[in-house]
């Protein structure tokens, strides 16, 4: 099974994240990039009405960068798809954060307590100006710049343990279905 296509109350957590852009009113196109060894993801995502790439699937940074060449795409939002509960005022506080800093660069990063309070082991952790901090999955770049390397950014840090769920393991699954169940109990 396709990571994207895990379905979390019925939808998968690719519906989930496009519901959430779509609903954000201030994204101009919705684009899925997958790979060779994801074409239900790219299924999915004409299923879902929204645009897809197909990259080489040689990492993360190198085929963003690629459909962003490929697209000649400007400022970019970038989601991943296995953010269940990112919402519209988390993309909302990037995007204008983003352009109000004028930098190229801005990364949405949650506190590693919070991963340790979710009883996750986060893959990277940063240190900036003394907080170690967890990239969460979200980033918006200027598509113009990205063959300069590693660009200048700033940093929205988030405290929310559901919008920091990122699903990479049977775990956090179980974690995000416990999550939509015990909000339906509500």
């Amino acid at each position: 099974m396709e990571k994207s296509l895990l379905e979390i109350s019925g939808k998968t957590m690719l519906e989930r994240v496009i519901d959430v852009l779509r609903q954000s009113g201030s994204i101009d196109r919705i684009i899925v990039a997958s790979s060779l060894i994801t074409p239900a993801t790219t299924a999915e995502a004409k299923r879902l009405g929204v645009e897809s790439i197909v990259t080489p699937g040689n990492g993360f940074e190198e085929d963003m960068r690629l459909a962003i060449r490929q697209l000649s795409l400007g400022e970019v939002l970038i989601v991943s798809s296995d953010l269940p509960f990112i919402t519209v005022d988390v993309i909302k506080q990037a995007m204008q954060k983003y352009r109000n800093s004028g930098k190229p660069a801005l990364a949405v990063m949650a506190p590693v307590e919070i991963y340790e309070k979710l009883g996750s082991k986060p893959g990277y952790v940063f240190n900036v100006r003394g907080a170690n901090l967890v990239p969460i999955g979200i980033n918006i770049i200027d598509g113009r710049r990205t063959d300069e390397g590693e660009l200048d950014q700033i940093e929205l840090v988030i405290y929310s343990k559901d919008v920091a769920l990122n699903v990479n393991t049977p775990n956090d699954l179980d974690a995000a279905r416990k999550k939509t169940d015990n909000m339906r109990e509500k």
